[in-house]
């Protein structure tokens, strides 16, 4: 049986008492449901403070989300993220109920290609092996050959023995891991609608009057962004720079909630917070959570052949650090 948390007090200091008040109260009967229904709520970096302290039993980026998950002994998960990431957990989870608040929670990069694209690329590429960004949907996964995550992107295109290779779908990643390869990678037009209203000017206006500031960008950001840029990498490593350098202050140039959440461990730190909200992340509620542990909707289903060709594609990404890369 999953073991749940006392909701009591969980927030104090993070949201007002008002907004707390209110919170804990959907707290309770979500604990409740959880330990009735043996469930876990997962919660990406991008949600909201209350979701992300209150709500979670894990909390990281959607593939550590998915496998986190997958080995608990939980019957349901409810995913806090996006559609994806919930076919993510059900792709690794195939015997557990995986739930989405909200259907609508959807995400511009991941619908920005499908798998009749990258059959069609294929086909215009003979013989080009196809590296996928894990923030795509399951049948775009289980069309290609390996999967990557913003932090590994570089090392799984290094793995591979052509010189050429096809990179789906964030033509800025794609872009920052050509920078640092002699592939010769074939990018897509997709990206994430956050990252991309970010630009270089607004950061060196940041810097203006706050000597010291540091910036830390992800990766899925425009090229002249990453330039202004102190430190580039995923989520996680945005995290855990933060944590090993303890900057007097800093920019986290992501989703904005994700400074709400690490500066709740980091009070020493100021965050100077350039807030691009992503509004299909915003889809997912505490009263959300509730009603979708209470009506056990909505349920996500992926095909048997489809969640078979992606985990293929990702499991082939985690050997990639299990084997020397190829001279």
């Amino acid at each position: 049986m999953t073991v749940t948390r006392p909701p009591t007090s969980r927030l104090a200091g993070i949201l007002p008492d008002a907004e707390r008040v209110v919170a804990e109260h959907l707290l309770v009967q979500i604990e409740e449901l959880k330990a009735e229904r043996n469930a876990v709520v997962l919660a990406h970096n991008y949600m909201t403070p209350d979701i992300f302290h209150g709500a979670a039993d894990f909390t990281g980026d959607s593939l550590a989300l998915a496998y986190q998950a997958a080995r608990t002994d939980a019957e349901v998960i409810v995913m806090g993220g996006v559609h994806f990431m919930a076919e993510t957990a059900k792709i690794v989870s195939p015997e557990k109920t995986v739930l989405i608040p909200d259907t609508e929670a959807g995400c511009s990069l991941a619908e920005s290609i499908t798998g009749a694209d990258v059959r069609l690329l294929k086909e215009r590429y003979p013989g080009v092996p196809v590296v996928t960004y894990v923030n795509t949907s399951a049948e775009v996964k289980a069309e290609s050959d390996i999967c990557c995550t913003s932090s590994n992107a570089r090392q799984v295109v290094e793995s591979l023995r052509e010189d050429r290779v096809i990179f789906l779908p964030d033509r800025y990643l794609g872009q920052w891991v050509a920078s640092q390869t002699d592939k010769d990678l074939i990018l897509w037009e997709g990206s994430c609608e956050v990252h991309e209203r970010f630009t270089g000017a607004e950061l060196r206006d940041y810097r203006t009057g706050r000597p010291g500031l540091q910036i830390i960008a992800h990766p899925e950001c425009p090229s002249d962004v990453l330039k202004e840029a102190d430190y580039v990498g995923s989520t996680a490593g945005m995290i855990d720079w933060v944590e090993a350098n303890k900057p007097a202050s800093v920019v986290l140039v992501t989703e904005c909630s994700m400074s709400d959440n690490v500066a709740v461990e980091h009070p020493e730190v100021e965050f100077v917070r350039p807030c691009n909200l992503c509004p299909h992340m915003q889809r997912i509620s505490l009263r959300g959570i509730l009603e979708s542990l209470r009506t056990m909707r909505h349920a996500v289903t992926v095909d048997a052949a489809v969640a078979d060709g992606a985990r293929a594609s990702v499991e082939q990404m985690l050997a990639v650090g299990r084997r020397p890369v190829p001279a």
